[in-house]
C-alpha cells in the first residue's frame, strides 16, 4: 500500500488506501475522493466521499470535474482529504495537480514537480495532460508545459534470411560413354564379332579353303 502526502492534509493514493481504516484514522481523514467507475467508497464515521466516475482513458472528460473537486478539497477544513484512484498513477494526480494550480498559485510545470517529488512514479495519460494544459490557460493565460507528440518509430526490417545454397562439384567434360557403367561383358573379346573367330566348327561349317584356293 502506498499512500503520497503532498501537503500536510492532502494524500495521494490507490485503490487500497481507503480500505484501511487505521490509516484513514491516523491521517485524520474527513474527505475520500474516489477518481474510480467500479471502486466503492468505504463508509467511515465523519468521513465524507466524493465521487468522480471517469475511466482512465485519454477521452474522458476529467477536466469537467476540476473545479468542483479543487474547490471541495479546498473547503475541507475539518480534516485531511485523500484523493485516489485505481493505482494512483493517472486521474487521482491530475486532480491533485488541477487543485494546486487552482488554489495554491502554482503553474502546471510547478504542480507537476509537486506531485513528482512525492509520488515520482505518476503517468497521466495523454487527454488528462490536454486537458491541465486547457485549464492553465484559462488559469494563467498561458502555458508552462509543452506536451510534445511521441512518434513510434517502426522497427527495422528483419535482416533478409540467408539462402542456404549446396556447393556443386564442377561438371566433367565427358562424353556420355564414360557414364555408363561397363558390363563385365562389355571387354574387348567381346565386341569381336562371332564371325572373326576361327574355330574348328566354323572351319567345317563354312568350308574352310587352303592356300592353294580349294575346300578343305
Amino acid at each position: 500500500m502506498s499512500v503520497s502526502r503532498i501537503t500536510p492534509t492532502l494524500f495521494l493514493g490507490g485503490a487500497d488506501a481507503p480500505l484501511n481504516a487505521t490509516l484513514v484514522s491516523q491521517m485524520g481523514i474527513t474527505l475520500i475522493v474516489n477518481a474510480t467507475l467500479n471502486h466503492v467508497c468505504p463508509a467511515y464515521p465523519g468521513v465524507e466521499c466524493v465521487r468522480v466516475p471517469v475511466s482512465d482513458l485519454p477521452s474522458a472528460r476529467l477536466g469537467d470535474h476540476f473545479d468542483r473537486v479543487a474547490a471541495r478539497i479546498h473547503g475541507n477544513r475539518a480534516g485531511g482529504t485523500l484523493v485516489h484512484c485505481a493505482a494512483g498513477m493517472s486521474r487521482s494526480p491530475a486532480l491533485v495537480m488541477a487543485y494546486l494550480m487552482r488554489y495554491r498559485g502554482v503553474t502546471l510545470s510547478q504542480a507537476h514537480r509537486w506531485v513528482r517529488e512525492s509520488r515520482p512514479y505518476v503517468r497521466l495519460n495523454a487527454g488528462f495532460w490536454e486537458q491541465l494544459l486547457e485549464y492553465e490557460r484559462r488559469l494563467y493565460g498561458r502555458n508552462t508545459v509543452r506536451v510534445a507528440a511521441v512518434q513510434e518509430t517502426p522497427p527495422p526490417p528483419p535482416p533478409p534470411t540467408p539462402r542456404v545454397t549446396r556447393s556443386l562439384p564442377p561438371l566433367q567434360q565427358t562424353s556420355w560413354l564414360t557414364l555408363v557403367p561397363r558390363s563385365p561383358v562389355m571387354t574387348r573379346a567381346a565386341v569381336t564379332s562371332r564371325s572373326q573367330v576361327t574355330t574348328p566348327a566354323n572351319k567345317r561349317r563354312r568350308g574352310a579353303k587352303s592356300s592353294n584356293g580349294k575346300k578343305l
